[in-house]
């Protein structure tokens, strides 16, 4: 009999993305939810799926997961997110690595994760194929990182799948700038609380260096229009976050 897996899905307010989300994971053993207090249908939806739905103040995304993770049973987890999709060949992937015994060799499973922006899949730039170690023994992985960027990391092997965890992650630019200015404030708040002293070649080269790593050293232009405006945009995020770090250390605005 192959080890149990718990998939656990944050979410808050995401009545729009949760069902997809949870479909693509109804093949798991324990589906766990931890809900942020949403004030639409997130947790109505989530209740059709499982018992298991909780709702904790939100701690932030290394956080949550943190948390959600002492909630589930299973040996394994699975971290999934509202707007996030497993694929199909990532389910049997996982499914045939257990059901043969091959995940008695890991501690952990990374794959890649594909968005979908501007009408297409994102398969060029930063944005792909960005791996991600989602799937781990409860007892060897734990979940850190930066603010807002949580990154898990396992005691033990790490084998990479090659099925897609698909990601829908902007309803459009505005979304996208609009999660922008969120995510710069934080890492700025962050970077702040970790007394990292400004530095005037943060604000003026590295964005230039993300834009050029993203359009031209990874092909982002390959992708089209939608690549370029991935490129830019993402270079103007590091530029808002060292800007705004300095507003916070020079200016005294938070």
């Amino acid at each position: 009999m192959r080890e149990r897996i718990s998939a656990c899905i944050t979410a808050g307010n995401e009545e729009n993305n949760i069902r997809r989300c949870l479909e693509s994971v109804k093949w798991v053993d324990e589906i766990v939810v931890v809900d942020s207090f949403s004030t639409d249908r997130t947790v109505a939806i989530c209740k059709e799926y499982t018992d298991l739905v909780y709702q904790h103040k939100w701690l932030g995304y290394i956080g949550q997961k943190n948390l959600i993770k002492d909630f589930a049973s299973g040996p394994w987890i699975l971290f999934i997110d509202a707007d996030e999709e497993v694929s199909d060949q990532l389910r049997d992937e996982i499914l045939g690595e257990f059901e043969s015994g091959s995940n008695k060799n890991y501690a952990g499973y990374e794959f890649p994760r594909l968005v979908r922006y501007l009408g297409r899949w994102i398969t060029h730039g930063d944005w792909y194929p960005d791996a991600k170690l989602r799937l781990f023994r409860k007892a060897l992985g734990t979940c850190g990182g930066q603010e807002p960027h949580d990154r898990t990391t396992v005691n033990g092997a790490v084998k990479r799948l090659s099925g897609n965890l698909y990601h829908y992650t902007y309803t459009g630019i505005s979304d996208q700038l609009s999660t922008i200015n969120k995510f710069s404030s934080i890492t700025a708040e962050s970077l702040d609380n970790e007394h990292a002293s400004f530095k005037i070649f943060n604000l003026i080269f590295r964005p230039w260096f993300k834009f050029i790593r993203c359009y031209f050293l990874k092909r982002g232009f390959l992708d089209g229009l939608p690549g370029l405006i991935i490129a830019v945009t993402t270079a103007y995020g590091v530029f808002a976050k060292y800007a705004k770090l300095w507003e916070r250390q020079k200016i005294g605005t938070v």
